[in-house]
């Protein structure tokens, strides 16, 4: 019997997304029909999920690339946020996260914000070892990448999540946006905005109290 199998593939490197698309294509069962649809940014992506939910053929398995430009409305900053707003209207789908980020700090806030099915650092990955995580996802998630693993096997001394807010503050600071300001972009006080960054600040270990400075740790450690 045909399984078919509805994916959405996210990246804004068009050939990644080419090799992506070739490997599942090769390495497919015989009973498995693949229905491959493609979004190189935000827009395109929400465009396509919207889309499914309204047809009534949602997708089965989201591939979803970390850095990828802010949505034109600004509401979406990374493919976290897709992946999080995937969760939401497609509570089915499997997901697999793909990124170059391997800082600890950002692998442990996307497994505990978004709890992927799948989660691959593109260093790590081969033609074979994408066709094993694809197959891995369907029957027997979750599917994680040796460097994802190692990461997990680590004793983190202190359990660090950088959450939706404070993603967003980091994400306003790097794009110029003065801390006065931030409120009118955030549903909170400035009050709590400096708290929050203040709370960054420790988390990056910033003594300075510059937000250049902030930006720069955050953007080593992946999260701008």
């Amino acid at each position: 019997m045909t399984e078919k199998i509805k994916i959405l593939m996210i990246d804004d490197h068009p050939m990644i997304i080419e090799g992506y698309q070739n490997t599942l294509l090769f390495a497919k069962k015989d009973h498995q029909e693949l229905e491959i649809d493609i979004a190189n940014n935000c827009d395109q992506a929400v465009a396509f999920m919207d889309k499914s939910v309204h047809m009534e053929s949602p997708y089965n398995v989201l591939f979803v690339d970390i850095s990828l430009p802010p949505s034109s409305d600004g509401s979406m900053s990374s493919g976290e946020d897709l992946a999080e707003y995937a969760r939401k209207i497609l509570p089915q789908a499997k997901i697999i996260i793909l990124t170059m980020f391997n800082e600890s700090f950002r692998i442990h806030n996307i497994i505990k914000t978004i709890d992927p099915e799948g989660f691959m650092i593109k260093s790590d990955l081969t033609s074979r070892e994408l066709a094993s995580a694809f197959q891995a996802v369907l029957n027997n998630p979750p599917f994680y990448s040796g460097t994802v693993n190692q990461h997990i096997r680590k004793s983190i001394a202190s359990d660090i999540v950088i959450d939706d807010k404070n993603r967003k503050i980091l994400h306003l600071l790097s794009q110029g946006v003065k801390t006065k300001n931030l409120a009118t972009h955030l549903d909170i006080s400035l009050s709590a905005i400096e708290k929050r960054k203040k709370q960054l600040r420790e988390i990056f270990e910033v003594l300075d109290g510059q937000d250049e400075t902030l930006i720069e740790e955050a953007r080593k450690k992946g999260f701008v």
